[in-house]
């Protein structure tokens, strides 16, 4: 059977299908058939029973699709932090907007010494952003910002 990957918990090791028959499926970690961990939007093939989804395979192009390179993260932070671009690149489509709009009502308000505020607070949230990801981990940068999916430090 087919589905996609609605919810993950790292932390149990379990999550849920949707499959393509409407219904929802359980699975465990222990029946993930791929290198990489399972996440959210995945498109998988998978065997049912019993309400249980087994021997659980990413589908196509998708796998792997979850990776994201922490150094491009924290580059996209220090060159284009302001314009939240290393949101966009994690996915996270609406803290990047949130950051491009106060770095754009920034400029567009500088000639007032007010409008500077903005401009201050998004370039100093993304240089604390640029240092996070370059002290962590790969692991803990997977875990943290990809599989649960945290927008803000």
């Amino acid at each position: 059977m087919r589905g996609q990957i609605m919810d993950f918990d790292l932390q149990k090791g379990k999550g849920i299908i949707s499959g393509d028959d409407g219904t929802r499926y359980g699975f465990d970690v222990s029946e993930w058939r791929q290198d990489d961990m399972p996440k959210r939007g995945r498109k998988v093939d998978f065997e049912a029973s019993d309400g249980a989804a087994l021997q659980v395979y990413t589908l196509g192009p998708d796998a792997g699709a979850g990776r994201k390179d922490k150094w491009v993260a924290a580059v996209l932070a220090f060159v284009l932090g302001p314009f939240g671009a290393h949101k966009f690149y994690l996915g996270y489509t609406q803290a990047g907007v949130i950051m491009l709009a106060m770095f754009l009502g920034g400029v567009l308000t500088s000639i007032i010494i007010i409008g500077i505020i903005p401009l201050m607070i998004v370039s100093i949230i993304a240089f604390i952003e640029f240092i996070i990801y370059l002290v962590t981990s790969e692991e803990d940068f997977e875990e943290r910002y990809v599989l649960n999916e945290r927008p803000w430090f």
